[in-house]
């Protein structure tokens, strides 16, 4: 790659760019630990078998895989592994196509935004993680 004028900007923007994905998750799965019994009824609502028991691992599953972006350690496979994990929540809780009418923008603009994370978490798998980070690459 040749270098040019934003060229230095790039690790900087790698380091924000893995932050801001990673605070997403790190959010989420702190709300999941702090707000248990809202989060249980939502997973039931949408036919998740025992989540009472599931959402602990993914609460524990989303701080860990987003400190691991954050600090850039085995990144691309943190990465991989969150990419799979937002396409499952978004077939599950945001099925837009099997809602009522007045539903189906909102729950289509969630499944959307999961398809956009989607996209960032597997530039990051293809690309690893720059300067600033643990293990690089």
């Amino acid at each position: 790659m040749s270098k040019t004028k934003v060229t230095p900007y790039f690790d900087w923007a790698d380091v924000l760019g893995r932050i801001g994905l990673a605070l997403l998750f790190l959010w989420s799965g702190y709300t999941k630990f702090a707000y248990m019994a809202p989060n249980v009824a939502y997973m039931r609502a949408y036919g998740m078998p025992a989540a009472e028991l599931l959402i602990w691992p993914a609460a524990a599953f989303e701080i860990v895989a987003g400190a691991m972006l954050v600090l850039g350690w085995k990144t691309r496979w943190a990465a991989l592994a969150l990419a799979g994990y937002t396409a499952i929540a978004a077939f599950v809780f945001h099925r837009y196509w099997s809602v009522p009418a007045d539903q189906m923008l909102d729950q289509q603009t969630h499944f959307m935004k999961n398809v956009a994370i989607m996209g960032g978490l597997l530039f990051v798998f293809a690309h690893g993680s720059a300067r600033f980070s643990v293990e690089r690459g």
